[in-house]
């Protein structure tokens, strides 16, 4: 898989390299500060980016502008963006267009080396990864909402479909059989007013879309 990487923190940047690099991948390119990164994803076309939310020269959201306008020079380009907090309107604002390849981890999800690669193989296959801190804040987000009528298992199993999880993967989690998924799954979707589809990506990003409709 060829990676471009966006990081400020040399540190940190060159920490990925190494574990990227470890993991039979190619780091293509790397950028240290906002105006160099649309530059790069346009120069080297890779597999995936991987991105800061924050970046010099401003600190504020370069790394996300930069990522969006990829996308849109390079539509469906598989992005995971890093953040060192939850800030929740950058991911509403990535996850808004309802794009497949989209990620949104917290920066210690690297350290977590084996869940840091499931969620880069997810992006770049175009599955979605969210940080579950990120999906508890949009879950929560606003008050009368649909997904306040759902029981406190169907947003158990709401939130594991949001991080991109299988329902393989949610009945282990939840140690409950895969037939209970599907009915709960059926249940979100009736609640929300959301078609059913065989799809586990457009299924995630079809919840993820209602909850962002008015971020």
């Amino acid at each position: 898989m060829r990676v471009v990487i966006a990081e400020d923190n040399a540190l940190l940047r060159e920490g990925m390299v190494l574990l990227l690099t470890s993991a039979g991948h190619e780091v293509v390119a790397v950028a240290g500060s906002g105006p160099e990164v649309l530059p790069a994803l346009l120069a080297h076309r890779p597999d995936i980016a991987v991105l800061d939310v924050r970046m010099p020269p401003g600190f504020r959201d370069e790394g996300l502008r930069a990522a969006l306008e990829a996308r849109k020079e390079m539509p469906g380009l598989p992005v995971l963006v890093l953040s060192q907090y939850v800030e929740e309107s950058y991911a509403a604002e990535l996850l808004g267009g309802g794009a497949s390849g989209v990620g949104y981890l917290l920066k210690d999800r690297v350290g977590r080396v084996d869940e840091f690669l499931d969620a880069l193989d997810r992006v770049a296959t175009g599955g979605t990864a969210l940080d579950p801190e990120v999906v508890t804040e949009l879950l929560t987000r606003r008050r009368d909402d649909p997904v306040d009528t759902l029981t406190p298992r169907e947003r158990e199993v709401l939130k594991l479909m949001a991080e991109g999880r299988d329902n393989t993967t949610i009945a282990k989690t939840l140690v409950v059989t895969e037939r209970a998924v599907s009915k709960h799954i059926g249940n979100v979707f009736l609640k929300l007013g959301l078609p059913p589809s065989d799809s586990g990506h457009r299924r995630v990003l079809a919840v993820l879309a209602y909850l962002n409709r008015d971020a």
